[in-house]
């Protein structure tokens, strides 16, 4: 009995000690895309990422950014989101400036497979709209409309990360003292001090697809982590 009681004991603390982020997104992740009746009842199957995040992650869907939402978090997880409102560009800048970390997945052309067709609300966004809090932070979403589409590797902290139709950023002066960003791995990827935060951000969003009746590969799963480790320990990747 005692035994048993330690065991749960133990089972309560690890389940408490993983960290509480919230997943902020557009993308099928949390919810998936299957009919709603299915993703309830849990017939429809779970999106790979969910899969990862929930393994070390108390995952936290967001509907908002608004301060009600954000309120008792200090990580989050944004993946091709939805346009912000005004109030929420203010909202999530004082959060990082408290703060807050962040891992930001911004596609300029979203390369995933969708049931929906265009125009349809429940598609996810195919053109990621964070112009204004990126300028904000300094930093400008370019793309190349003469690259070559399909999926490419391409090296982040010496770590392949698959790319598709992906962006890349260009550094602007930054209209506050208390945020600085800084661009690497051919513009793909900026590292941003904001206040007592920080902010990762990835110009594309093709390392969360993976589409098929087998497993993600494990190669997709460490790009994965190489850029959410900071959520996990606190820490910012290399320059």
């Amino acid at each position: 009995m005692a035994l048993a009681a330690c065991s749960a004991g133990s089972a309560s603390e690890e389940a408490v000690a993983k960290p509480r982020v919230g997943l902020f997104s557009t993308l099928p992740i949390y919810w998936g895309e299957g009919d709603i009746a299915a993703v309830i009842d849990g017939a429809d199957e779970k999106d790979w990422v969910r899969e990862e995040l929930e393994g070390r992650f108390d995952l936290v869907p967001l509907d908002t950014l608004e301060p009600e939402a954000l309120a008792g978090l200090d990580r989050v997880i944004l993946a091709q989101p939805r346009a912000l409102a005004p109030s929420e560009n203010v909202s999530f800048d004082q959060w990082l400036v408290a703060g807050g970390r962040a891992v930001i997945f911004a596609d300029p052309m979203l390369t995933r497979h969708s049931r929906y067709s265009l125009g349809d609300r429940r598609r996810p966004q195919d053109v990621v709209l964070l112009s204004p809090i990126l300028a904000h932070w300094g930093l400008e979403l370019r793309f190349d409309e003469d690259q070559p589409a399909g999926e490419r590797s391409a090296e982040i902290d010496g770590v392949p990360v698959p790319i598709n139709l992906s962006g890349h950023f260009a550094v602007r002066e930054a209209d506050a003292k208390d945020r600085a960003c800084t661009v690497g791995d051919a513009g793909l990827l900026a590292r941003c001090a904001i206040g007592d935060g920080t902010a990762v951000v990835l110009a594309d969003a093709a390392l969360l697809d993976w589409e098929g009746p087998d497993p993600a590969p494990a190669e997709r799963k460490a790009a994965l982590w190489s850029l959410l480790g900071p959520l996990a320990t606190g820490d910012t990747p290399a320059d």
